[in-house]
């Protein structure tokens, strides 16, 4: 099998917890809070791991949250690498209202990294020579513009294949980086399109110009309980999600880049790996809170789409 890296240059420290009602100008007295470790590579390698794969988790680390994130990571036996950084890990912060089912979530800014910090991430993944190297989350301030080109020319000449789940103006900066597969959401197709995008040729149309243009070599595009629609050169293939129960998204989105990269690692083909990654985000709204998904689920979801598609 093939190996797998994920790098998070912001990960947080997730709170949760919930209460009866919210309201305003009031105390307002909590349960007692549960804390998991957070950010987009972070929660990537754990999906890995909880669909039966292994990857190692490359993040940069400070203060005593980065400190709990270590210690939770490694009660869960995610192989690790914490890079030390000046500042401190973000935390987030989720509440759940009883009386109404509704969730709220609140993210924090994370520290600004320096120069050499934001180098030794990219050092240290590439140094563990990954098949598979996996960029997911909010790039922190201080990191470059063009952070992603440099990555990806790094990543090229090591012979790893980028994946990279992230949007903003690094994005838009990477020019034509090579990027192996992008994983934007609707509204991060959007952004790099400059335009809205309301029908399904428009979708195909946007993120074929991106692999045209020379930023990606394959797009996912993730379209919520639509499922995803699989971008290549020559192909344009949706993806359907399964109708599945339920009780949190939160992770739906790691849980399926998560499913992508180990069914690439283990020989698939993009579409068939494209196929288990929606199984895997299915799987992750039928579990609560800021769970990820169940190997057993996503396995099951897999079979169901791959006969349906037959």
């Amino acid at each position: 099998m093939r190996t797998i890296v994920t790098l998070t240059m912001n990960p947080a420290l997730d709170v949760s917890t919930s209460i009866h009602s919210v309201a305003p100008e009031i105390k307002l007295r909590c349960a007692s809070p549960g804390f998991h470790p957070g950010g987009g590579g972070v929660n990537v390698a754990r999906a890995v791991r909880f669909l039966g794969g292994a990857a190692c988790a490359v993040y940069a680390a400070g203060g005593h949250t980065g400190e709990k994130l270590r210690q939770l990571l490694a009660d869960e036996g995610i192989d690790q690498l914490p890079l030390p950084i000046a500042g401190t890990t973000r935390e987030s912060f989720t509440c759940y209202e009883d009386s109404s089912g509704l969730q709220y979530r609140f993210t924090l800014p994370g520290p600004a990294l320096s120069q050499r910090e934001w180098r030794a991430c990219i050092d240290a993944c590439l140094d563990r020579q990954p098949d598979y190297l996996v960029v997911s989350g909010s790039l922190p301030t201080g990191v470059p513009s063009d952070f992603y080109a440099q990555l990806a020319s790094r990543a090229h000449a090591r012979r790893s294949r980028l994946i990279i789940d992230s949007g903003g103006d690094a994005l838009q900066a990477a020019g034509s980086a090579g990027i192996f597969l992008l994983k934007p959401n609707l509204r991060e197709l959007e952004r790099l399109a400059g335009e809205a995008l309301t029908d399904e040729g428009q979708i195909q149309q946007a993120a074929q110009r991106l692999i045209e243009s020379g930023l990606t070599q394959a797009v996912i595009v993730s379209l919520g309980a639509a499922g995803a629609a699989l971008a290549t050169r020559a192909d344009y293939v949706p993806l359907r999600a399964p109708v599945v129960p339920i009780r949190s998204k939160v992770g739906a989105g790691d849980s399926m880049v998560g499913g992508l990269a180990l069914a690439l690692a283990q020989g698939k083909s993009l579409l068939e790996a494209a196929r288990f990654g929606v199984a895997a985000g299915s799987a992750a709204v039928m579990t609560p809170g800021t769970q990820l998904c169940r190997k057993d689920d996503a396995e099951r979801l897999y079979a169901q789409m791959t006969s349906q598609a037959k």
